[in-house]
């Protein structure tokens, strides 16, 4: 389901990783994410809900860019 939040997802397994890029250009590593949670995160009918309430201030996290 397209979000009017997120734009793209992406998850890296070897370093639990996920990065997040939202519609605004801002992008955010996400680290200690379980697969699982990744995966449900992708499949996700809501994924703006499901971020908000599963990954967001739940785990460590950065921004590696910012909107321009």
């Amino acid at each position: 389901m397209p979000s009017s939040v997120i734009q793209s997802i992406d998850y890296e397994i070897a370093h639990s990783r996920l990065t997040v890029t939202f519609t605004t250009g801002r992008v955010y590593e996400y680290y200690m994410v379980p697969a699982t949670i990744a995966s449900a995160f992708k499949h996700a009918f809501s994924k703006g809900t499901f971020f908000n309430k599963r990954i967001r201030d739940k785990y460590i996290c950065r921004e590696i860019s910012k909107a321009s």
